[in-house]
């Protein structure tokens, strides 16, 4: 019997308040806007003939929001390490507000003062890989979009920066796998916007 191929489907979970204001969100519990929770039925009708060997959900209310309207609520196994970025004192920030004291500042290239460094969230999203690994199959993430990035990043063996080059919309999925035995993208920041 051949095994099925093995997948990791990334979704960044929807829209909520601070993701549209551009303000750093790691532990503030903050709930889906109403446009959040409608690119999470969009999510799931894309997602409703797909089978998955594993659920994970990040423990923020935004993620476990998207997968339980999704329809994987009653699948989802919580996972700490698909939480976010810890950006330490610079929670509910933005960027340009964080660059008037720090001119240039870059997440990827600071560590935020009580915070997480970059090689921390790589080490957690390799934690996740290994996870996935061993589930086989296809294993579907709910989580946020730092993470998201660099665990892509780790997946096809980049060091963890390269998640900066990679952009993810709310409420998107993505898809990680094999062409061979070559870890590959396969499908990145799809999104749902009616044109």
């Amino acid at each position: 019997m051949q095994k099925s191929p093995i997948e990791l489907w990334l979704i960044r979970h929807g829209e909520t308040e601070w993701s549209i204001s551009g303000q750093h969100t790691s532990r503030t519990d903050i709930p889906l806007t109403d446009h959040g929770r409608q690119r999470a039925v969009e999510i799931h009708e894309y997602l409703q003939n797909q089978n998955f060997s594993q659920v994970l959900t990040s423990p923020r209310q935004r993620a476990q929001e998207t997968c339980r309207i999704a329809g994987f609520g009653d699948l989802a196994q919580t996972d700490e390490n698909l939480r976010e970025w810890d950006y330490g004192v610079y929670e509910g920030r933005t960027t340009a507000d964080i660059r008037k004291d720090q001119p240039g500042w870059s997440i990827w290239d600071t560590t935020p003062p009580e915070g997480e460094s970059l090689d921390e969230v790589a080490a957690r999203c390799q934690k996740i890989i290994d996870r996935s690994l061993s589930a086989g199959g296809k294993v579907v993430l709910f989580s946020h979009a730092h993470l998201l990035r660099i665990l892509a990043a780790t997946w096809i063996g980049l060091r963890p920066r390269a998640g900066s080059t990679l952009a993810l919309g709310t409420g998107s999925v993505s898809r990680l796998g094999f062409e061979r035995e070559t870890r590959v993208i396969l499908t990145w920041n799809r999104s749902f916007e009616v044109e």
